[in-house]
């Protein structure tokens, strides 16, 4: 079944990229470029050359992804060897979901790890809470640290101090970790030289329109790129509800750092550029909660988006420096161009057609330019979703997730750019929850 929807959506996915030249070509054919008419002839070219290249880039990462596939299937299903584990639980009012995040981790199958609740100067019931479950399970499976509040990265920062083991398990107090994660993702430490693992990070609240399409998105957005990455081993951002790590590689590192809001993406590039492999386990699986209403989802992503590029500009010297790690550098520069240019285009190019093609008329570029984006959706779409094994009903909001969900996370991460270059002021915030883990 996999087999035959990755031949469906690689096929498709070329054809619409053929067709995409074609049209480029009709529209310089038949549009002269006269000075009327030069602006729209130039911006139309300038999208249709972006829109093939995305393309390209849509059927780049489904190869590479299949080809981690079938890597992947190759391996062992689990790890031989237990060495002892930490798993760091951040808390600052989590006092909610607690309860669940941790019994998800008692339930772990995996002989040998500590859990490390780290109070983050809560002022709910967190605290006690954590006291309470130490008491329950046990102060040698649950040890509870209490600090003043300064941040998740401080308080995974103290937990790594304390941690015994010499893997660490770093994710986030409001998420459930499935009973196999940790057998899955410690069997890529028996090489020496992988520092970190990544997990796969799911959705648990798909109760709204808003959270369906977070959780494809989280499956075609995110995880595709995280997998194609892992064929290379270089796994770019390690993501906060799920990330496993030698402890030896974060002393190495000094940590995370406090100086972005998305620490877990610039710790991530500073092991890389040390030398340490980084790779994705699928099988390694985190459920968290997504925003459910608008104002939530774009507090989240406007701090994502400037804690990206933040760690972009803190790393901006790697971007100069191809040799001797030319994959480093590449996808560092994918980041900048899925961070900035892709949605500065796309937000350009919703300006253009609605108040320019519009009135010129060129209603074929603008049919074009959606049924392209939207038929690389679907195909993604279809693709990560057999490869993991998840609800193919979930392809059916690719158009809607074309439409209005990507459109809306441009504008937030055009104005989060704009914000960041202007050095304009922002806080942390804290997500509210309503304990659906």
């Amino acid at each position: 079944m996999f087999q035959r929807i990755y031949r469906i959506c690689t096929v498709i996915t070329f054809m619409s990229a053929g067709l995409a030249v074609a049209a480029l070509l009709f529209n310089m054919y038949f549009n002269r470029l006269t000075a009327a008419n030069f602006f729209v002839n130039f911006s139309s070219f300038i999208l249709l050359l972006f829109l093939g290249i995305v393309t390209i880039r849509y059927g780049v990462l489904i190869w590479f992804a299949y080809l981690q596939h079938i890597e992947h299937m190759q391996e062992p299903p689990e790890t031989q060897e237990y060495p002892f584990v930490t798993m760091i639980v951040p808390a600052y009012n989590e006092g909610m979901g607690l309860e669940a995040s941790v019994e998800s981790l008692i339930s772990m199958d995996y002989p040998r790890y500590e859990i490390v609740v780290v109070d983050d100067g809560s002022t709910d019931d967190t605290y006690p809470q954590a006291v309470r479950l130490a008491g329950v399970y046990g102060t040698e499976r649950i040890r509870v640290i209490t600090q003043p509040n300064g941040g998740k990265a401080s308080a995974l920062n103290n937990g790594i101090a304390n941690a015994r083991g010499e893997l660490i398990v770093c994710m986030d107090g409001d998420s459930r970790l499935e009973s196999q994660t940790l057998k899955q993702a410690v069997k890529h430490f028996s090489d020496p030289s992988v520092g970190a693992v990544a997990g796969d990070v799911k959705v648990v609240n798909r109760l709204n329109i808003l959270t369906k399409l977070q959780a494809l998105e989280y499956i075609e957005g995110l995880s595709l790129v995280r997998t194609a990455h892992a064929f290379f081993r270089r796994v770019m951002v390690i993501p906060g509800p799920i990330g496993v790590f030698r402890k030896q590689v974060l002393q190495e590192v000094g940590g995370y750092f406090q100086d972005t809001y998305a620490e877990d993406c610039e710790l991530t590039l500073r092991i890389l550029f040390a030398g340490w492999k980084v790779k994705h386990e699928s099988r390694a699986v985190a459920w968290t909660e997504a925003p459910e209403t608008l104002q939530a989802f774009f507090k989240q992503r406007y701090r994502w988006s400037r804690g990206t590029l933040q760690a972009v500009i803190k790393h901006k010297a790697q971007l100069w420096k191809p040799f001797p790690n030319v994959v480093d550098w590449f996808f560092l520069w994918l980041v900048v161009f899925e961070s900035m240019v892709w949605p500065g285009m796309d937000v350009f190019g919703i300006v253009f057609f609605v108040f320019v093609a519009g009135w010129v008329g060129l209603s074929t570029v603008i049919i074009l330019w959606w049924a392209q984006l939207t038929v690389l959706d679907i195909m993604a779409a279809l693709f990560c979703l057999a490869l993991e094994k998840e609800d193919l009903r979930l392809a059916l909001q690719a158009v809607l997730y074309r439409l209005c969900f990507i459109p809306y996370l441009d504008v937030i991460k055009f104005f989060a750019s704009l914000d960041e270059i202007f050095g304009v002021k922002m806080g942390w915030g804290k997500l509210e929850r309503f304990g659906r883990i």
